[in-house]
């Protein structure tokens, strides 16, 4: 199974605040079938303890730890939110624009967050994730990132 499909990721949203966004995140990793409900629960307490912005406009969202037995298979969903959404504090905006969902079975997670990483570390390439304009120039961008 591919860890990205066309049907996990969601172009042109808005948030009220980053949990929105984790949740949105979160939902299409269950509806994939990579993780059970009770995974979502898990990215945002994770958010609760450590911020996931990486900075680049990019959050990488995932679950705890004790999380691990939630994940059925690895999968990842992108969120595209143009308007940008919040990942900081009240007292420093952390502005992101595209929401990164993963979910990384076994030892994968790992591997998947720094393939990932290495990715948005180039802000070309955040940029193209983030005016991309289908879902299917989404999945040519991130085609390489592989469990």
């Amino acid at each position: 199974m591919s860890i990205l499909k066309k049907e996990n990721i969601v172009l042109n949203k808005s948030f009220a605040n980053k949990e929105e966004a984790i949740r949105e995140a979160g939902r299409l990793l269950v509806e994939g079938e990579y993780v059970d409900p009770s995974y979502v629960e898990a990215m945002l307490e994770r958010e609760s303890k450590v911020s996931t912005y990486m900075g680049n406009f990019i959050a990488i969202p995932h679950g705890t730890e004790e999380a691990k037995t939630a994940i059925k298979t690895s999968g990842i969903s992108v969120v595209q939110v143009p308007n940008g959404i919040n990942f900081g504090t009240d007292d420093k905006e952390k502005l992101v624009t595209v929401v990164i969902g993963i979910a990384g079975a076994g030892d994968e997670h790992l591997e998947i967050l720094s393939q990932i990483a290495v990715y948005c570390s180039e802000i070309e390439n955040v940029t193209k994730l983030a005016d991309a304009k289908s879902e299917e120039e989404i999945l040519t961008l991130l085609g390489g990132i592989e469990s």
